[in-house]
Formats: C-alpha cells, structure tokens, sequence
C-alpha cells in the first residue's frame, strides 16, 4: 500500500452572508431563504430550476428552453407571463356563466395566433396522401356527434385506429373548434404514419346553442366514439383502438380508460396515449401543496400557461363541489383500485409546462397499480409544441407522430 499523506487541516471555507442575486451562473453564495419564500434547497450551491428557485424569471430567461421555441415565441410576445384581458375582469364574485364566456375569449385570442403560425414543412408532399370525411353518430346523451376521420390512400390489410381527443389552445379543457389548422395538422400527421386517426367533435364549453355544456357530456362523447369505432372496426378496416389525446384531451383519453373499466368494456380499448395532460384541478392549491406534489406549478407558472387561468378553466368543466376530485373529471385522484387492470399507457409530458408534474405522478400512480405504463418527458419544450409550435421544432412533432405510430402497432 502506498504511503498517504495525513489530511491537512485547512480551514473549511464558509458561505458568504451578503445576499447574490440567483443565477445558476453564481452559485457560490448561499440564497437567503426569506427572500425565496422558504424555496431553498438545503444544498446552498443548488439553485433550483425557473421559478421554484427565482421566482420571478419568465420563460425567456430560462437557460432550458429550446432556443427555436424561443425564437417564435417571443415574436408573438408568448415568452413571458402576462394576463389576458378577458381575464382581468374576474373576481371571486364573478357568476360561472362570466368565468366561462372571459375563459373562452381569451381561449379564442390563444387559438387565433396558433392560427397565424405557419406549419407546413418541405417534406408534407413526400409524404402518404391521407383522405378524410365526416361521420355523424348519435351518442349516448342521445346528441350528434361528428367523427372527422382521416385515412392513408393505401390498399391492404385493417390498421390501428387512433380515437383522437382534441385539446384547448390554453392547454386545458378545450374551448377549441375541432377545424382549426393545428388538428387537421396533427390528424394528418398520424395518418401519414399509417393510422386511421378519428377526431371526436366532443362537446366543448364554448359551445352556445345549448348553452355550456360541462362534466360529463365530453367523456361521454368519446366513449359514444370509441364504442362506435369498435362496433364498427370491419366496415372500417380498423385492428385495434388507441385513445389519445392532448392537453384537456389527454384528460378525456385517460379517463375514457377509467370509465370503460367501471362499465366493464375494456376490451374495445388496446391502449392509451396522452401528451402533457390536463389533470388535477389542482390550481388554486395553497403553495405549500403545490410544492409537495404537484411542483412544476411553481417552477413553471406563466410558461406559456398561467396556473390561475387554469384554475377558471377547471372550473367551468366541472363547477360542482362534487366533481372537483371525481376521477373521471380529474384522473389524478384517481386510487390504485381504479387504475387496476386498465390497458397499457404512454404518457409524454414537456418539461416547461406547468402540467408536468401531474402527468408523471400519474404514470407513477399507473406503474403502482400493475399498470404498463411508461412516461417520457421532452425537454426544452412548452405545453402543447410538439404540436402547436410544427415549423419551429418539426423533430419534436416528428417523433411524437412516430412514437404514437409504433405504440399502436405494438398494443
């Protein structure tokens, strides 16, 4: 063994006291936990990521976000927290019918710049020509239903089905038309990939004939669609049955999955894909929670996504005490009972959005109840890019089309 030197006994250096504005470029003084709201990690030279570690960062600031989605974003003046007028008008005596109409004018100002943003890439004309037609079925609410269906031109044997729950411009519970640029997109890039995709035109908050349709009449839609799809899988040349969805259709696809379990049609179900779901209805939790569970609410608010403005949302999608942790309305209430047996589960989450830490508890929640289930999570992006955000960042739009393909095929 070779001969060691005694340890010296230098002095071990401690932490400055004068207060260093945080920065991951200046680690070396320690934060001073008052000014953090007690967000600190015991480890000194740790400062944590956007704004569980500096509260008051916006998104351009943050060294994690993709500089392409950077770039499109602050041309559009989305690359900072800001209130949208519509919502200014709100105050805890404001009656439902004025959070829903304020939450839906501010949904349609969020749709009209998707609207505005190219997303055509050179390579769409090398790619399989897709077809697609409106079927209209009546649901089990006893209302009409249009399926937008898109096909590839090919000849051959039945292929996965895609049952496709449309989510809001707002991230959440859609306000969304079901025709707008960014879906028919997304429609025609999974079927370009080989998959006959069904858009469900499911009853959404700013629909006005009627009035404001809340929980359950979209779930029941998308079941109405799924029962249809499978009833109808020789005519329509389908192999199995996919449910996805984003944002607030990532809520239904996933809870779809739970409610065929409790009536006992599973079956027609072969798997479940959900990007960056809107979940919890956990919005307006006290800090203190939010940070124990659900943390990306903190780190991220105002990415593109405001945690209050989410609040309204849930709110207009399930206005009554009783649905507020129902968990086919909220999926992450769900219990390890619910979850039991359910098909298998992708879940894929963006790392600036504040709907992060939902979507991977979930996973977790599946994996604990036997479920196959995997999560990935896509780092540098924002809620709803892959899709939203095609010409800036068509490699995320890419293998997420790619991805949802290959589950399909492998369920």
């Amino acid at each position: 063994m070779e001969n060691q030197s005694p340890p010296s006994k230098r002095k071990r250096s401690q932490p400055s006291t004068s207060q260093t504005p945080l920065s991951s470029s200046t680690p070396a003084s320690g934060p001073d936990p008052d000014s953090m709201d007690g967000r600190v990690s015991p480890h000194w030279a740790y400062v944590p990521p956007g704004r569980l570690g500096q509260p008051s960062m916006e998104l351009h600031q943050d060294p994690r976000l993709d500089p392409r989605l950077l770039a499109v974003l602050s041309a559009n003046g989305a690359d900072r927290m800001r209130t949208l007028l519509a919502l200014t008008t709100l105050s805890p005596s404001s009656t439902l019918d004025q959070v829903r109409t304020a939450v839906s004018d501010s949904e349609k100002l969020s749709e009209d710049m998707y609207e505005q943003l190219p997303n055509t890439l050179p390579r769409d004309r090398l790619e399989l020509q897709v077809e697609s037609q409106v079927i209209r079925i009546v649901g089990s609410d006893a209302n009409l239903i249009a399926l937008h269906l898109y096909r590839p031109v090919v000849k051959g044997s039945a292929l996965p089905c895609i049952v496709y729950c449309h989510g809001g411009s707002g991230g959440g519970i859609s306000y969304a038309s079901i025709d707008n640029k960014v879906q028919r997109r997304w429609c025609i890039s999974l079927a370009a990939q080989g998959l006959i995709v069904v858009n469900v035109d499911y009853r959404i908050a700013r629909t006005t004939t009627t009035g404001f349709p809340m929980f359950p009449a979209a779930l029941n839609d998308v079941c109405s669609a799924v029962k249809f799809v499978y009833s109808h899988r020789d005519t329509l040349h389908t192999r199995n049955i996919v449910v996805h969805g984003d944002g607030g259709g990532g809520n239904l696809a996933l809870a779809t999955a739970s409610k065929a379990k409790r009536e006992g049609w599973t079956n027609r179900i072969d798997g479940v894909y959900a990007y960056s779901p809107f979940i919890s209805n956990a919005y307006s939790w006290s800090l203190a929670l939010k940070l124990a569970e659900l943390a990306s609410f903190v780190e991220c608010d105002g990415y593109l996504l405001n945690v209050h403005y989410m609040a309204h949302m849930a709110h207009t999608y399930t206005p009554l005490p009783a649905d507020a942790t129902n968990p086919l309305a909220w999926p992450y209430h769900a219990s390890k009972e619910d979850l039991e047996g359910l098909p298998p589960h992708m879940t894929v989450v963006d790392e600036l959005s504040p709907l992060r830490s939902e979507g991977e508890a979930y996973v977790r929640k599946l994996v604990r109840a036997g479920v196959k289930a995997v999560g990935h999570v896509n780092l540098g992006s924002v809620q709803g890019a892959c899709l939203a955000f095609r010409q800036a960042v068509p490699e995320m739009h890419e293998v997420l089309a790619r991805n949802i393909a290959a589950f399909a095929r492998n369920v």
